[in-house]
């Protein structure tokens, strides 16, 4: 095996851990943005920026994974299936929560809803990176899969 073949089955790995960072990055700049006061209007303008971003990019990487990566880690390991059908539970569960946050800033929520919106799916999204990881990384420095990281994780 050469050092360009080992490199890349271990991308997966650390590709995963890099797009989870950064979608961490960024719910916690939209949390500050929520959090730095002002008008519900100012902070509703600025929020919505941030969470086009956030729930774009947390959507498309969960799509990502749905589509590429999580069919290549089943054909790989079937013994995954009942792992791979909590994650996407998860996803389901997750767009949900994301929609219910963008009718909040649609409908001019308080900053207080809109909190503890973002804080439902910080939590559900925080245990299921953790879980997600915890299950797959192993699996995922091993995985052979010929894609684009942004087609298997998303646009991050």
């Amino acid at each position: 095996m050469t050092d360009r073949e080992t490199t890349r089955l271990i991308v997966w790995s650390s590709q995963l851990r890099r797009v989870h960072r950064r979608l961490r990055d960024a719910v916690r700049v939209t949390q500050e943005a929520l959090r730095s006061g002002g008008d519900v209007q100012h902070v509703g303008r600025d929020l919505l920026l941030y969470c086009h971003g956030f729930c774009a990019a947390l959507d498309g990487h969960h799509r990502g994974e749905d589509r590429a990566l999580f069919p290549a880690i089943e054909e790989a390991h079937p013994d995954l299936a009942p792992v791979l059908r909590a994650l996407e539970q998860d996803h389901s569960m997750i767009s949900h929560l994301l929609t219910e946050l963008r009718a909040a800033l649609d409908g001019a929520a308080s900053t207080d809803e809109l909190d503890r919106h973002l804080g439902g799916i910080t939590a559900i999204m925080e245990s299921h990176f953790r879980y997600e990881e915890q299950q797959l990384l192993t699996v995922l420095e091993r995985l052979e899969l010929d894609a684009a990281v942004t087609d298997v994780l998303g646009p991050l």
